[in-house]
């Protein structure tokens, strides 16, 4: 998946923890200008470590280098701070492994995501991070070719975060390239019923009904992509999809 998508889980982490103690505040403060002044907030992280800052420091770090997209360097921040979560008794190192499964995804490396993604998925996450987690380690396996571990790692996706459209989204795609028409129509409507005029949903959607030979609702599908996102690689797609389509009589 695009950088995008790692965004989304990237920027959670951004969310100001409440106040409280000195760090939780110092953290607060160092997220809060990962927002706008990404140099600025890696520059006070950096500083921060180099005065004994630990997890907390490296997290804002994470974050202050994934906003300026580099992404393996964000992943390897993220991943340090889980490894020092993990020596402090009470904290919990799932989340931070998770986002450095996410960034490792960003990044382009599925194989190191996937490894970091196992430590989340048993690192005390819950709910809708670890149906997140799933949902990322599924990404990873489909890169790497193993569709029926990320069709495992999916199904517990859309358990645990049954809200997050992507988790439809991949699922109907997975089921589409495994031949499962009935699954792939079924997901892909739910993933519609999230975001109607997504153009990766809707291309999706065109794919599977050409799938299911409904040459009707693929056409609809496919000329609404170019509609809602004329000059996308989407819209390019549809268009092509379509021509295929006219030629075919």
């Amino acid at each position: 998946m695009h950088a995008a998508a790692a965004l989304a889980l990237i920027l959670a982490a951004q969310e100001a923890p409440p106040a409280g103690e000195a760090p939780e505040r110092r953290l607060s403060q160092c997220l809060l200008l990962a927002r706008g002044d990404t140099a600025e907030a890696e520059a006070q992280a950096r500083r921060w470590i180099a005065d004994g800052g630990a997890q907390r420091a490296r997290q804002c770090l994470g974050v202050a280098l994934a906003n300026q997209g580099r992404w393996a360097d964000a992943a390897a921040a993220f991943a340090q701070a889980a490894r020092e979560s993990e020596a402090v008794p009470g904290e919990r190192a799932g989340p931070m492994w998770a986002l450095a499964g996410n960034a490792w995804l960003a990044a382009g490396e599925p194989e190191q995501a996937r490894d970091a993604l196992d430590l989340a998925i048993t690192g005390g996450l819950a709910g809708t991070p670890l149906g997140e987690a799933h949902l990322d380690r599924a990404r990873a396996r489909m890169a790497l070719g193993d569709k029926p571990g990320a069709r495992a790692d999916l199904d517990v996706a859309l358990r645990e975060a049954p809200g997050v459209q992507l988790a439809w989204l991949l699922s109907a795609a997975l089921a589409r390239r495994m031949d499962d028409p009935v699954r792939a129509a079924s997901d892909i409507g739910e993933a519609l019923g999230l975001a109607p005029d997504d153009p990766v949903t809707l291309l999706e959607a065109g794919n599977i009904a050409a799938m299911a030979g409904d040459e009707a609702a693929a056409r609809r599908h496919w000329t609404r992509v170019t509609e809602v996102a004329p000059g996308s690689r989407e819209a390019e797609a549809a268009r092509g999809a379509l021509a295929q389509f006219a030629a075919g009589g």
